[in-house]
C-alpha cells in the first residue's frame, strides 16, 4: 500500500527525492521517491557514502519535492538540461 501512495505521490511531483551534486565529475543524481522529507534524510547518508566512495568531489546534496526525468544526469556529457527535472518545492 506504501508503495502505491509513493507512486502516486511521485507522478503529482510530490514525492520527496535526495538531489546530489559532484563537480567531479560533474554530475547531478537522484535518490528516491520518498514519501516524507523525514525518510528522505533518514537515507541521505548512504547515498553520498557510496558517491564519496566512487571518488566524487565536492559534494552537495538537497532534499526537495520534485519529479526527475532522469536519475543520474552527466553535466560534463552535455546530457543535462532544462528537462532533467521538474522542481516543485524545495526543503532548504
Amino acid at each position: 500500500m506504501k508503495e502505491l501512495l509513493i507512486s502516486l505521490l511521485n507522478f503529482f511531483g510530490l514525492a520527496w527525492w535526495v538531489e546530489v551534486k559532484t563537480s567531479a565529475p560533474r554530475c547531478t543524481y537522484y535518490f528516491g521517491p520518498f514519501m516524507t522529507a523525514s525518510e528522505a534524510e533518514a537515507e541521505k547518508a548512504g547515498y553520498l557514502e557510496d558517491i564519496e566512495n566512487e571518488g566524487a568531489q565536492d559534494i552537495s546534496f538537497s532534499i526537495q519535492r520534485c519529479k526527475p526525468i532522469n536519475l543520474t544526469v552527466a553535466e560534463d556529457l552535455g546530457k543535462f538540461g532544462d528537462q532533467g527535472m521538474w522542481p516543485v518545492f524545495s526543503s532548504q
